[in-house]
């Protein structure tokens, strides 16, 4: 059997969620002892960046040149499956191409663009809600990440519930562990310029992030505890403009209260502010400032799953999460919940782990056991049979 595989995201240098996703299925995959005849084809734009293009003898990789930034894979991608097909083509983020008559499968994370059409670009909510609906349709099978996108899938798109099979993500247990070095976490802090005590929010900083809720609540909390800052750690993304319009009225102790970036955040100036923006962080780096952090905090209104949840408990980090979409299916009892669109129940949380260090003990026990449930290996292992199934 030969599968084909878009590894186009996994191959991306800074990822968020559906890129890691991505890429440690396909490295687990490779640990899969293959049974006769099973072969995997990679297909991307480029070369295969690290250990991503280190391939057992089974796999292979297609390097499918495309000179413009889009449409690689609805025009290049569809050409060639069209002219050399595999026995079964899986896409693990987004879409199917277009035009292509291969028996496949995919991954559908969620369906954000549909419930919550205003967080998103117009050119983002046509395209996703067309390729989206033309691929479940197409596919022979669909992977999804939890219940509550089946759910959303059964309801919105009308798919079969047999098509669906929910397949749980993971995190990386090599990185995102205990770590008792205090001294190698303060190091990785004074890095980045952050300074305990701290929030974390670690994601896309954009509008369905929720994070201008986010940073309302955080002002409310720091009237009463002023010297706690939170820390903002990814990439920008669609709304970013208006989040980084806010202002807000520093409190006695703060001369400002405004976003620090890159060399201002090095140079030391995060000294004098309450809210920090570090940008794109190493996955390496991410273990520390889970570690140092006071709690994480998740507020987005819509996710398929939530990576960042399994590694903030998997580095003993409490966290604090919307009361919305999966996430309450992924954590469990191993956060405390809010309502994404209350700024003042946010605040409350904050307050909550902050005041009560028996309660924040009881959320890093309880972490540390829902975590165990989760793993790529799990992942990938499921993916395969399912993957095998669908010929």
């Amino acid at each position: 059997m030969i599968i084909g595989i878009d590894a186009s995201r996994a191959n991306r240098l800074k990822k968020t969620g559906v890129e890691w996703y991505a890429y440690y299925l396909i490295q687990e995959l490779k640990k899969i002892p293959p049974e006769e005849g099973d072969k995997f084809i990679l297909y991307a734009p480029e070369e295969l960046k690290g250990d991503l293009g280190i391939l057992p003898p089974n796999w292979q990789i297609r390097i499918l040149s495309w000179p413009l930034k889009h449409f690689w894979t609805q025009i290049r991608l569809a050409w060639e499956l069209s002219i050399h097909p595999p026995d079964l083509f899986f896409t693990p983020s987004y879409g199917l191409p277009l035009f292509c008559r291969v028996k496949s499968a995919l991954t559908v994370h969620d369906l954000g663009f549909e419930r919550f059409p205003q967080l998103y670009s117009p050119f983002q909510r046509l395209y996703y809600s067309f390729i989206h609906r033309y691929s479940v349709k197409r596919a022979s099978k669909i992977i999804v990440p939890s219940e509550f996108t089946k759910k959303e899938l059964i309801e919105l798109y009308k798919i079969n519930p047999d098509k669906i099979k929910v397949i749980p993500l993971g995190y990386n247990q090599e990185v995102y562990k205990i770590i008792e070095d205090k001294a190698e976490i303060k190091k990785k802090l004074v890095e980045y310029g952050v300074t305990k005590p701290y929030f974390l929010y670690v994601g896309r900083l954009e509008k369905k992030k929720n994070i201008k809720n986010l940073l309302e609540a955080y002002n409310l909390f720091r009237k009463k505890h002023s010297e706690i800052q939170l820390v903002l750690a990814g990439q920008t993304g669609y709304g970013y403009r208006e989040v980084k319009s806010l202002k807000f009225p520093a409190p006695e102790s703060r001369t400002k209260a405004i976003f620090v970036r890159d060399k201002q955040v090095r140079c030391g100036a995060s000294k004098v502010q309450n809210i920090l923006e570090i940008g794109h962080v190493n996955y390496q780096d991410l273990p520390y400032l889970y570690a140092g952090a006071e709690a994480f905090v998740f507020p987005s209104f819509y996710e398929g799953f939530g990576i960042p949840l399994l590694e903030a408990m998997a580095c003993n980090c409490p966290v604090l999460a919307a009361k919305t979409a999966s996430l309450p299916e992924v954590a469990g009892e191993a956060a405390l919940y809010f309502d994404p669109k209350n700024p003042a129940e946010i605040a409350a949380a904050m307050k909550k782990i902050i005041e009560d260090n028996n309660f924040k003990n009881e959320l890093r026990e309880k972490g540390r056991e829902q975590v165990k449930k989760y793993s790529w290996q799990k992942c990938a292992e499921e993916t395969f049979k399912i993957l095998k199934n669908v010929i």
